[in-house]
Parts: structure tokens; C-alpha cells; sequence
């Protein structure tokens, strides 16, 4: 398979999946190398010329005013990557460090950042050579980019730091030697525009979009049999209601609804019976087109931001080869990021909250016309009494890890960066909601599919039936008490794998 060309301008997700997750190669494009080129020039002419520009040859933040002699611009850079070199906390996972290597490397061949081509090459070998960066995760406030965990990436590219290499952890200088790539010796620029980006946060929400993409859709899997299991109506999922109210998203669910249920026998053999007299379903199951849409919306607004982060220049300041311009800005701000990773947190935790509503629907008598809590034996047997009391726990914890990050803000680098996104911070919080979500929705699969199993001989429909299959194939119903903890980690890993949402592929 040929390599990934990354040119900064035509990079897309399933080219940054093909690289994170199945080890695509990549280099850098032959137009990408041109404009770096020019605009390296642009930089090279500057410093002849001894005039003052921001980043090449004065201080950084508050020290902009500092001059620094030709003679010491390499040290500048070095400097720069070491001082910023101060992150903390657990390291980004191996998926997310890959990311982060190649939306820098794809950001700096944009040719905009006035630095050499190879130093998007070094960043291109070390992503083929499987040369990793350990990179803690805490540290930045989204303002001037992520500076701290880019630093740490930069580190690796000077030959310093530590990182992996083919899984092994050692120093940043033996991974190198290791995978015999050359150390970066920084010129002018070179270290600021490895720092100044915002790829770390981005790295973190377009993996965690793909996840929430996967989740949503497992999400109708799992509102498809707690219908089927209270025995509620499809006829909200009308696609004359949906037309009526045309949210793209919503369309998308109601369909979804329609297709797994098709076929049910459940709720036809029940329908004019004496003890179900409800008219409406409650909202947990009636406006599953609606909420679960709205979530789908939302991921599209992200998604459209993502889209146009990944080939987006975000160092500063930038190098204009057609005019020689080179001018400080603002693009390094992590807001649209911030706002894009506060609204994937408040979908994520509305598709918990609406999940766990089905789960207590379910496991309650006077709502589910069911046995109380999923089992017969009710009281010699708890059955899924608690298994609601966790999801009501995860719901809970979701609502307040949503709460707004990018409305935050504390001054740093003596009051000049006044107003910082704290982007990353609302980017690292989306894995634990992932997490919590995916339990959620376990316990939701594992508890429709007992109530579907105390409806037999009536089966559900065709399609959803076979979400039904995955889960007995890993736990099977529940006749009397049993700990269910193995049976929510397994079913979770099977709605992180994909295994329901592929259902409706």
C-alpha cells in the first residue's frame, strides 16, 4: 500500500484512522515540501537582515520584546522545547500520541510555520519507525496551543526526552538512534513551530468522535430492545414525524428504530391486551428520534470543526511566502476545539441519561409490566435492581464531567495569554465519558435482553435480534442471582469494538 501523502491540506479521518489505528505509512508531499521551501526562505532572508521577528530571534510570550543574537537563535529553540517540557499526569495512550505526531506533521506542511522540510520529515520517520513520545496529559491550558504536550512531542524530535519504540519505553535519544532516524538540530523557528499548535487536543477529540459515532449507533441498538422489551409503540418513529420536523439526526434514528424492530412479534401479541391500557410510551422510548437525533446533529457540528482543524496552520506567527509577510496572530487558540469538546461531553451524557431511563423503566414493575427488577423469584432474587443503581451512578458522574470547560479561563505568562481555552482539559475528559457511557448502555443491552427473554415465545425483530445474539453470546439470562460485573465489561467491549453498530451498517 502506498503512503499517505500529508501535504497540510487534504488530510482526512480515515486516513488519520488508517495511520493511529492500522500503521499506514505517510511522507510528505512534493507540493508540501515546496511551499516549506518558500517559506523557510522567508525566514532566512529575515534573519540577514537582523530584523526583529517574533519567535526567530526574540523571546517568547511576555519576553517578546528580549533580542537574541544570531549566534544563539539555535539555543533558543532547544531552550524553548526543554522549558516547556513540564507536563503532567498519565501519558497519552499510543493511539492518541500517533494522532498528535501526524496532525503536527500535517499542520507544518501546510507551509506556513517558515521551517525546514525536515522537520516534518523527522516527525513522518518517527511515525513509520513506530517511535513514540511518552506525553503526559495534563499541562495545557489550550491558549497558546498545547504547549506542554507538544513539547514533549518536540523533545523525542531533538534526540531528548523519553518515548517508545516497538513498544519498549526507553530515553527520546535511544528510540531515535533505535529506529535510526537523525535528531532534529532546531534552527530559527523550528521549536516554536513544533509547540504552537493545538494538535494534542485535537488528537483526543477526533478519536474520541469516532468512538461517539460508534456509541450513538449502538445506542439505537440498545433503545430498539428496551422498546421491544416494555413492549412500546414504533408508530413514533413515523418517518411522516420526522419529515414534519426535518433535523437530519432525527430522520437517522427513527429509521434506525424502524429497521431493528421489524418483524417484532412482541409488541402486536400485547397490544389490545386487558393489563397494558398506556396510550403514549414514556419519553425514554417516544422521543428516542429526538434525543438521540439531536446527539447526531451535534456530532455532525463537531465533526465539521475537526474537519477543518486537521489541515489548519495554528502556530504563530506564520510565514506568508507569497507577500514575505510574516504576522502574529491568534490561530494557535484552542476555542473552536473547546466548544466542539463541550458539546461531544453533553452528548455523551445525554445518551447516558436517556439510556438510564430505559433501564429503570425496565426494571421497574409498575412501568415495565415485567417481573420486578428482571427476575422471577422477585425478593428471594434482586436480579437487576442494582444493575439500574450503576447506571443511575454513571448517568450522574456524566452530567457534572459535561460541565463547560471552555467558558474557563485563567491568565498565564503574566497576564499576556488573558483569556486561554482550556481546551485540552475539555478534550481529556472525553475517554472517562466514553468509558462511563459504554457501561451505561451494557446494562441497558443486558437488561432488554432479559426482558425479551421473559416475553418468550415472542421473539423481537430480525435485526435486532441479532444485537440479542451478541449478548447471549456472553451472558446468558439471568434465572437467579449472579455478580453481572463480567457480563457488563464483556458486553462494553463488544459495544466498543463496534459489534452493534456494525448492525446498522
Amino acid at each position: 500500500m502506498s503512503a499517505i501523502q500529508i501535504d497540510g491540506e487534504h488530510l482526512d479521518f480515515g486516513q488519520l484512522h488508517r495511520v493511529v489505528f492500522d500503521g499506514a505509512k505517510v511522507e510528505l508531499a512534493a507540493q508540501a515540501r515546496e511551499r516549506m521551501l518558500a517559506s523557510r526562505a522567508v525566514i532566512e532572508r529575515l534573519i540577514a537582515s537582523d530584523q526583529a521577528v517574533y519567535g526567530v530571534n526574540t523571546g517568547f510570550g511576555k519576553m517578546a520584546s528580549v533580542r537574541i543574537s544570531r549566534e544563539q537563535i539555535g539555543e533558543l529553540q532547544v531552550n524553548l522545547v526543554r522549558s516547556h517540557s513540564c507536563g503532567v499526569g498519565a501519558p497519552l495512550s499510543e493511539h492518541e500520541t500517533r494522532a498528535m505526531l501526524l496532525l503536527r506533521a500535517n499542520a507544518i506542511a501546510k507551509g506556513f510555520s517558515g521551517v525546514r522540510p525536515v522537520v516534518a520529515e523527522t516527525l513522518c520517520k518517527m511515525l513509520n519507525a513506530g517511535v513514540h513520545p511518552v506525553i503526559p496529559s495534563q499541562g495545557s491550558v489550550g491558549a497558546s496551543g498545547d504547549l506542554a504536550p507538544l513539547a514533549h512531542l518536540a523533545q523525542v524530535a531533538i534526540g531528548e526526552g523519553e518515548a517508545s519504540l516497538q513498544g519498549r519505553k526507553m530515553s527520546g535519544g535511544d528510540a531515535m538512534r533505535g529506529a535510526g532516524i537523525a535528531a532534529l538540530a532546531l534552527e530559527a523557528k523550528e521549536g516554536l513551530a513544533l509547540l504552537n499548535g493545538t494538535q494534542a487536543m485535537l488528537a483526543l477529540l477526533a478519536l474520541g468522535l469516532r468512538e461517539t459515532e460508534i456509541a450513538v449507533d449502538s445506542a439505537d441498538v440498545a433503545a430498539a430492545l428496551s422498546l421491544d422489551a416494555l413492549r412500546g409503540s414504533p408508530a413514533a418513529f413515523d418517518e411522516r414525524i420526522a419529515a414534519a420536523r426535518p433535523y437530519a439526526g432525527h430522520a437517522i434514528t427513527a429509521r434506525n428504530l424502524r429497521l431493528l424492530n421489524e418483524g417484532s412479534a412482541i409488541r402486536e401479541s400485547h397490544r389490545a391486551t386487558e393489563k397494558d391500557k398506556r396510550v403514549q410510551d414514556a419519553y425514554s422510548l417516544r422521543c428516542t428520534p429526538q434525543v438521540h437525533g439531536a446527539v447526531r446533529d451535534a456530532l455532525t457540528q463537531v465533526r465539521a470543526t475537526l474537519a477543518v482543524e486537521l489541515n489548519s496552520a495554528t502556530d504563530n506567527p506564520l510565514v506568508f511566502a507569497d507577500s514575505g509577510d510574516v504576522i502574529s496572530g491568534g490561530n494557535f487558540h484552542g476555542q473552536p476545539l473547546a466548544m466542539a469538546a463541550d458539546q461531544l461531553a453533553v452528548a455523551l451524557a445525554t445518551l447516558a441519561g436517556i439510556s438510564e431511563r430505559r433501564i429503570e423503566q425496565m426494571t421497574n414493575p409498575q412501568t415495565s409490566l415485567l417481573p420486578a427488577f428482571l427476575v422471577r423469584d422477585a425478593g428471594l432474587n434482586s436480579g437487576f435492581m442494582i444493575m439500574q443503581v450503576a447506571a443511575a451512578a454513571l448517568a450522574s458522574e456524566m452530567k457534572t464531567q459535561a460541565t463547560p470547560h471552555s467558558v474557563d479561563s485563567i491568565p498565564t505568562s503574566a497576564n499576556q495569554e488573558d483569556y486561554v481555552s482550556m481546551g485540552m482539559g475539555a478534550a481529556r475528559r472525553i475517554q472517562p465519558m466514553l468509558g462511563n457511557l459504554r457501561n451505561v448502555l451494557a446494562i441497558e443491552l443486558l437488561a432488554a435482553c432479559q426482558g425479551i427473554d421473559l416475553l418468550a415465545p415472542l421473539r423481537t425483530g430480525t435485526q435486532a435480534a441479532k444485537a440479542q445474539a451478541i449478548v447471549r453470546s456472553e451472558s446468558k439470562m439471568v434465572e437467579a442471582d449472579r455478580s453481572l460485573a463480567p457480563d457488563i465489561r464483556a458486553v462494553e467491549q463488544r459495544i466498543a469494538a463496534g459489534d452493534f453498530s456494525a448492525i446498522l451498517r
